[in-house]
């Protein structure tokens, strides 16, 4: 008997959720016996390589890159998960959705303490880099999210306690003391 395939990536954010998901501990024997993993960060594989049961994506979309691979996560995950609030929200990237791009842009490569007056300023804008957007998007905004899992980090209980539910087949029921945030 095959088992449920999961899917992970990481967009624009800091890779805390990532590291929530490794916080279950010793739980995370257990979760490999219960499922593969299928292009992520936690067994490196860079491409899909059969459909996914489970996809589960932290970060939003700042660029066209993230944009792209939420896409793709979309088309190939038969369940799409928003993991913390930068997924669920923006979180901290959407800070600067309040200030046009090119201001951010012009601050960070023109402006900033680090640059040397003396040395030309140049604007990044190689065609290989992804195209800045407006805003920084949550993933909903984009494609259909089936699941929302909030905290900046959620807990390693609430990612335990959904997973496990989804591999068994029972909705959702994430009470509040794995969602509160004190």
């Amino acid at each position: 008997m095959s088992k449920p395939v999961v899917a992970t990536a990481s967009l624009a954010g800091c890779f805390g959720c990532h590291m929530s998901f490794l916080d279950i501990d010793e739980r995370i024997l257990t979760l490999i016996d219960l499922v593969e993993f299928n292009k992520s960060p936690i067994d490196d594989i860079k491409t899909f390589t059969k459909p996914v049961d489970i996809g589960i994506i932290e970060g939003g979309c700042c660029n066209s890159e993230n944009v792209e691979v939420l896409r793709e996560f979309r088309k190939h995950c038969q369940v799409l998960i928003s993991l913390g609030e930068c997924a669920i929200m923006g979180g901290l990237p959407a800070m600067r959705n309040a200030i046009p791009v090119r201001e951010c842009l012009e601050e960070a490569y023109f402006h900033s303490p680090t640059i040397d007056p003396s040395e030309p300023k140049i604007m990044p804008g190689d065609e290989d880099l992804p195209i800045i957007l407006d805003k920084v998007l949550p993933l909903h905004e984009i494609v259909k999210i089936d699941a929302f899992l909030p905290g900046c980090p959620p807990s390693a209980d609430l990612i335990w306690k959904a997973l496990t539910s989804l591999l068994e087949g029972k909705p959702l029921d994430l009470s509040y003391n794995l969602v509160k945030f004190d």
